[in-house]
């Protein structure tokens, strides 16, 4: 067993090493560049950039109303912290890569016959080379509520196991159930003495299922500063400060190919960023590797430019921030130090500071009859609200403290203030929100939501006409929930049943 002691609490992040943009070689203009282009992309909305340059953070900002001590959730970027639990776990002889999965739950092998399945190794659940040819997590789940791992292991893989990369997220939560299975622990417990502590890393929280494990594939929300950190650690093959931490032997063997992603295109072929191969919890790229997260929470590890990207953002077309990264901000890497740009220095450092995104568009005030308004109740327009079912009705109510809207679910009421003198107001009960917009015009009116500790943003819409609403989230929330539970779970109770399929 470990030798670390347990842990018991976090300690303080501690700032990370600073240095100008200049001094390390990265041109300020390009940065300056790269910011105007992705605040641009109608596809891209940005949430927070940290750049790390020859271990020195060059550049950091976050979009308001997000902000730089927000925990964030970083779906399938969670991939890669069970990735760097699982190198912990091999090194210190509790898991073996060549061992059969099924061999770390007795419990389940007398009703595991299949060869195929019994020949799913940890290193082919690591690649996401278990055999399968899709994803399998509905299909696991309807097997057994209970314990993901039973349902994935009683499908039967089409393949031989190692033969073929399937992105499959029971594959991943196998993983992380052996590492918490060996070690006694949760992933968070197991990683806060021999990574977040180490690399000076704060809060963190990790969704469970109704089994208590974290879910090992997508749930952990943490800062993106704490995605920065991890990237450097990787960057540097395992060292922190001159430290070892992570053996080298594991980066090397998790950031290498495994299994082919795109195994029909020509070998000559230009391929996108996510056809160029998968290692463990870990992807190839155009440019270095990467952990990355749906809509555009992203880790990227850049050896050949000693530098770490670190982003969150809300987008359907993950490529097309890649893609920006890629041609607008990798130019900016030069060589050697740049001599004569403290006039860009300064104006990025500006810049950074005034990041925001648009707000909603709204007055505070109904242009007329407000009366109408006061206590006016909407229903569903078609009779249910398709981007989020369990929202039945919304109240507009004006009160001494100004105008409130009231979502309503069986979870209960989600009340929200609606700002008084346009931007973001900002509200941390009972959810961590930010709420913009107000009446666009007398019949109607448009509140957006962002949840803050979340990359989505809700769009509610009230006609007085119809006395109907619209409800229509930017980017759909992957574990499913009331909207009372958008936030990073603050006790084991409130993450429960959280494990809908997440990339």
């Amino acid at each position: 067993m470990s030798a670390h002691p347990p842990s018991h609490g976090t300690r303080p992040p501690s700032p990370l090493p600073s240095g100008t943009p200049s001094a390390e070689g990265v041109d300020a203009l390009g940065v300056l560049a790269f910011l105007d282009a992705v605040e641009a992309a109608e596809a891209v909305e940005p949430h927070s950039l940290m750049i790390l340059r020859h271990g020195r953070l060059v550049a950091s900002g976050w979009w308001e109303p997000y902000a730089s001590d927000r925990l964030h959730l970083l779906y399938s970027l969670s991939k890669s912290f069970t990735s760097t639990a699982a190198g912990f776990a091999v090194a210190e002889g509790l898991i073996g890569l060549d061992d059969p999965v099924v061999s770390y739950f007795p419990e389940f092998e007398a009703e595991i016959t299949d060869p195929r399945s019994r020949a799913v190794l940890v290193r082919h659940v690591a690649a996401m080379a278990s055999g399968h040819e899709e994803e399998t997590y509905d299909r696991a789940h309807a097997l057994d509520r209970d314990d993901l791992v039973r349902g994935f292991l009683l499908l039967p893989p089409e393949r031989d196991p190692g033969s073929v990369f399937a992105y499959n997220q029971p594959a991943t939560y196998a993983l992380a159930a052996i590492v918490q299975r060996v070690t006694g622990q949760s992933l968070t417990a197991y990683l806060r003495p021999r990574l977040l502590d180490p690399l000076g890393v704060g809060e963190v929280a990790w969704l469970t299922d109704r089994s208590g494990r974290e879910l090992g594939f997508s749930g952990l929300h943490g800062t993106t500063d704490t995605i920065a950190r991890l990237g450097q650690l990787w960057l540097d093959e395992g060292t922190w400060q001159g430290e070892r931490l992570l053996s080298r032997e594991w980066v090397v063997e998790a950031t290498r190919v495994h299994v082919p992603t795109a195994p029909g295109l020509p070998a000559d072929a230009d391929r996108m960023d996510w056809e160029r191969g998968y290692g463990f919890q870990f992807w190839r790229s155009r440019h270095g590797y990467r952990g990355d997260g749906a809509y555009g929470q992203f880790c990227l590890v850049l050896p050949e430019h000693d530098a770490v990207i670190a982003t969150t953002a809300a987008t359907r077309d993950m490529q097309a921030l890649l893609t920006l990264v890629w041609e607008r901000l990798l130019p900016a890497f030069a060589p050697g130090p740049l001599t004569g740009r403290e006039e860009a220095d300064a104006a990025l450092a500006g810049r950074l500071t005034r990041l925001a995104l648009p707000p909603a568009e709204g007055e505070p005030e109904p242009p007329r009859d407000a009366a109408d308004w006061a206590g006016a109740a909407f229903a569903p327009a078609g009779g249910i609200c398709a981007d989020q079912p369990g929202l039945t009705g919304v109240t507009v109510a004006d009160g001494a403290d100004g105008w409130t809207l009231s979502l309503a679910e069986k979870q209960g009421d989600l009340r929200l203030e609606l700002p008084s003198a346009g931007g973001w107001l900002v509200s941390e009960e009972p959810v961590p929100t930010a709420v913009g917009g107000g009446w666009t015009d007398a019949g109607t009116l448009s509140a957006h939501i962002v949840f803050l500790e979340t990359p989505h943003r809700l769009r509610v819409t009230c006609s007085l006409a119809t006395r109907t609403f619209t409800a229509r989230w930017d980017t759909t929330p992957l574990h499913g929930g009331g909207l009372r539970s958008m936030r990073a779970p603050r006790d084991a109770s409130r993450s429960r049943d959280a494990s809908r399929s997440g990339r």
